[in-house]
């Protein structure tokens, strides 16, 4: 008997793992739906018996955890860890260490790391469960859409595990980007066109060629392993989790997976509320900063330098927004030009590398101080999801 099950977001319905994981489904069978330039409908989610895990887990035990090695609370995962070899997981783990302090203009800011994850970016932690399940379910191939990190978090991943690797990416993709990809052995994908358009192109041939897929949003499983930074985050600041974190929004699934763990450790009566979740956007990116504002959904094409966040239609879009909710949180967008002045003003204060999405977090909580709207007496977290050698172009601008 499994310790979880599926349940689709939009029709609230639950599905076997039986059902969901040996028919190779991946959104709700019910109501699943995913269309051309639009959001994923009957997006699913892995969900426990909190009430039992209640009895069985505890908070004290839990703090005494290293952060970075996720396999230690198997309880929590859509996944039997004896399964695997301890070489296996140990090539998956994360810097320990990724949360830090730093004083900025007078003001205490805690910065979550992740520009040193193993292929350099916050992909990795939904990377790293997807592989593991397809390796569970006997599968060696695994296909994805990306602008970038998650191709490069696929590839790498997939290379230390000894899997193969398909990846779809738009034509503009940072040079740095596909020279990972390529250097991991991926078979690379260019798609004449921009992210949606590589994301619809790759579901088609998955679906033929029946290879695994790990679309962001389109496969649970990459917001389940997105909610792991939530619980090293509780783990790092020994349970004194920040009042509010600036995430950056593409897909919306990092903030997704963040608020799935926070929620969790709230229902296990770990914290007893969700940190305010503020998205972060480009304005040459911004689906869910207009949807929020307008409650409907119009497709534009994204223009924005920060390509990890570049998504006209963001898949995960009606999660990503609910969760915001949910929190008391809101989005906001900046412009390129405070993109890339963040980023150096950035780099050069904390000493982290990090690359234009995750820049725009900074520019955002500058604007977020000048205007006021952050308490005295919040703690604020910065969510840096990638290593500025990534786009080395972006770093030439700065130069200028």
């Amino acid at each position: 008997m499994s310790n979880y099950n599926y349940k689709c977001f939009k029709c609230r319905k639950s599905f076997s793992p039986e059902k969901i994981e040996k028919e190779m489904l991946y959104l709700c069978p019910n109501c699943g739906k995913a269309e051309r330039n639009k959001p994923l409908e009957g997006v699913l989610t892995v969900e426990y018996d909190y009430d039992e895990l209640k009895k069985t887990l505890s908070r004290d035990d839990f703090l005494k955890l290293t952060p970075g090695k996720f396999w230690f609370y198997t309880e929590l995962w859509p996944l039997n860890f004896m399964n695997f070899t301890e070489d296996q997981l140990n090539k998956l783990a994360l810097p320990a260490d990724q949360l830090f302090n730093f004083n900025i203009g007078g003001r205490e800011l805690w910065i979550q790391d992740e520009t040193r994850n193993p292929t350099l970016s916050y992909k990795d932690r939904a990377t790293s469960l997807v592989a593991l399940k397809a390796i569970k379910l006997g599968i060696n191939k695994i296909s994805a859409a990306s602008t970038g990190n998650a191709g490069s978090s696929l590839a790498g991943i997939c290379a230390r595990l000894g899997l193969q690797s398909i990846i779809y990416v738009p034509k503009n993709i940072p040079e740095e980007k596909r020279i990972q990809i390529e250097a991991y052995g991926a078979q690379l994908k260019i798609v004449d066109g921009d992210y949606d358009k590589a994301f619809d192109v790759c579901l088609e041939d998955s679906e033929k060629n029946n290879w695994y897929n790990r679309n962001t949003a389109y496969n649970p499983l990459t917001i389940e392993g997105k909610k792991s930074a939530a619980y090293d985050i509780f783990i790092s600041s020994k349970g004194k989790v920040p009042d509010a974190i600036l995430i950056p929004v593409g897909d919306g699934v990092i903030l997704s997976g963040i608020s799935k763990g926070f929620s969790e450790l709230v229902l296990l009566g770990w914290i007893d509320k969700l940190p305010k979740l503020i998205a972060v956007q480009s304005t040459g990116s911004d689906a869910l900063v207009r949807f929020l504002e307008t409650g409907k959904f119009e497709y534009k094409t994204a223009n924005t330098i920060a390509d990890s966040i570049s998504a006209g239609a963001p898949r995960n879009l009606y999660m990503v927004a609910d969760a915001v909710k949910e929190s008391n949180g809101f989005a906001i967008s900046v412009t390129d030009d405070e993109i890339l002045s963040a980023q150096k003003e950035f780099i050069k204060l904390t000493g982290v590398l990090c690359e234009p999405s995750c820049a725009g977090v900074y520019a955002a909580y500058k604007n977020l101080l000048t205007k006021n709207e952050l308490k005295d007496d919040d703690s604020v977290l910065l969510l840096i999801t990638g290593n500025g050698l990534k786009d080395v172009s972006s770093l030439k601008r700065m130069e200028r």
